[in-house]
């Protein structure tokens, strides 16, 4: 006898990661909380489909205006949540989902528009096609604790516009921020049931993945997205999967020393490491190792490690003490293989367990986890290759392909390079920085996910595509249709080379031989 399985509700609670201060306490939704959530939605989802996408765009315009005139406390509730500095928080979250507002205000409208289809064929030109864009119902998003707000209301937004409902279920570690942009949304105009937040743990997530949404949205660990894929065949859920990256950044030997370095020690090290685009691998040019080795030390050492509210701040803490165990066994691991460390390599602990400071390493290698394994953490390590062709084929061997980047003086050879990556991007001279981007696509290739977020590709993957043909000869019967006889397959060879033959002689010669399919009696 079958039965239904409930999960026990679980308490969540919100973390400060820089000070161990509960900001809060929830409890998470269980699979009948996330059923009904669901249903909710899906009962909303026609009439606000039904409102139409320029009064929708009316409430992304609300929706940035209120942002912007709250950008400060956002950045604030951030960044004790999330423990990044609140300049952090403001460009690499408030910034990003103002713009993605301004892309969607701005392109919305004629990306989704019906459009004609013009047909090729020239046995169907008596056809009016058309294209239509219509929202799938209910988007569910599973969305990371790194980036607790650009991430999810980049997502939502996409969604929101099109008609979609959408069920947010944000990381346990940051729930608070996902509630915030729910109260944004709805001081703009978004009705309470077309955006709802579910808190809760791996479980919740589950249940969202198997209730009866009509499109996932996963941000999370290449071993979670597996799983989800996996649940999502069987029913055929269309997902998009963003699953992180190891991503390279290549130093050719032409490329500006100190600007290199510090874009390497800003894309290693913004949100302490904790991101998907972050400068995980660093391959230099042999000529330069030396001299790039010293300024990145340099710098990273001058970084401030603190809690992200203090102004001076630039590197928060880690978000849990477990996160921090897995940057101090990729060190360890790294070391007995044989690294140095030439900056940081240890935890903080005057500052507190969260802390770990910038390190850089050298002498690494392909067998150390650094190397292989998502680290999410504050770890530079550099390693120096020969010429360009080994530098391609570090940066490929690799099972990510998020992102990569390339520094050189000669932007031509930076693009030429850049083609021969496995990368969703590539970068010529900085990093991380295109997810700021709102026309750009981001996601990956390889265990780094599928599908796409951000831009007009993040539109696509929010819509169904439906084709509308008519017919402009109504009361004509069609020549293909029933009633063959013996001699058809003879004409509709002759039709063939009518359309398609290239010597005039030989389309007139088949127009003739073809000409009595049109006459013949069908059925």
């Amino acid at each position: 006898m079958a039965t239904n399985i409930e999960f026990a509700v679980s308490r969540i609670a919100s973390v400060n990661p820089a000070t161990g201060e509960v900001l809060g306490e929830l409890d998470g939704a269980g699979p009948t909380e996330v059923r009904a959530a669901v249903a909710r939605a899906r009962a909303a989802q026609p009439d606000w489909n039904a409102c139409g996408i320029r009064h929708r765009i009316q409430v992304l315009r609300r929706f940035q205006q209120i942002l912007l005139a709250r950008k400060a406390d956002v950045a604030r509730h951030i960044t004790q949540e999330a423990g990044k500095p609140v300049a952090e928080a403001l460009v690499t979250e408030v910034l990003v989902v103002l713009d993605a507002a301004r892309f969607l205000i701005n392109n919305a409208f004629a990306i989704l528009r019906e459009v004609k289809l013009p047909h090729g064929n020239p046995a169907l030109k008596a056809k009016s096609g058309r294209i239509l864009h219509e929202p799938y119902g209910v988007v569910g998003i599973i969305s990371p604790w790194n980036y607790p707000f650009s991430i999810p209301a980049s997502e939502a937004l996409a969604a929101l516009v099109v008609g979609n409902a959408v069920v947010l279920k944000p990381s346990e570690l940051t729930p608070l921020i996902a509630l915030e942009l729910r109260a944004l949304l709805r001081e703009a105009g978004v009705p309470d049931d077309i955006f709802q937040v579910l808190p809760g743990e791996g479980a919740t997530g589950a249940a969202l993945v198997g209730s009866e949404i009509d499109k996932l949205v996963f941000t999370g660990s290449v071993a979670t997205g597996r799983r989800i894929a996996q649940i999502a065949a069987e029913r055929l859920l269309p997902v998009v999967l963003e699953l992180g990256g190891k991503d390279p950044m290549l130093v050719l030997e032409d490329a500006d020393v100190d600007v290199a370095s510090s874009g390497a020690v800003w894309g290693a090290f913004v949100n302490a490491g904790q991101a998907c685009l972050s400068v995980e691998l660093c391959y230099v040019h042999r000529s330069l190792y030396p001299a790039f080795l010293d300024a990145c030390c340099e710098k990273a050492r001058k970084l401030r490690v603190g809690n992200g509210m203090d102004p001076s701040t630039e590197i928060g803490p880690l978000i849990h003490e477990r996160q921090v165990r897995v940057v101090e066994s990729q060190v360890e691991d790294a070391k007995q293989r044989g690294a140095r460390v030439l900056a940081g390599g240890a935890r903080l602990h005057e500052i507190g367990p969260t802390f770990f400071a910038p390190t850089v390493l050298a002498d690494v290698d392909r067998t150390m986890r650094v190397m292989r394994e998502e680290t999410f953490g504050p770890l530079l390590p550099i390693m120096p290759f020969g010429d360009d062709g080994e530098a391609v084929r570090l940066a490929n061997d690799s099972d990510y392909g998020l992102a990569a980047s390339i520094w050189t003086r000669d932007r031509a050879r930076g693009e030429h390079l850049a083609r021969q990556i496995n990368a969703g991007t590539v970068m010529v001279n900085d990093a991380v920085s295109c997810f700021s981007i709102s026309e750009a696509p981001h996601g990956g290739v390889k265990s780094s996910g599928l599908g796409r977020t951000h831009g007009r590709w993040g539109l696509d993957e929010m819509v169904r595509v439906k084709y509308v043909d008519s017919d402009l000869l109504p009361r004509m019967k069609k020549i293909w249709w029933f009633g063959y006889g013996g001699g058809f397959a003879a004409e509709m060879e002759s039709f063939l080379d009518l359309l398609f033959a290239r010597p005039l002689r030989e389309k007139l010669i088949a127009g003739v031989r073809s000409a009595g399919a049109l006459w013949r009696k069908k059925l």
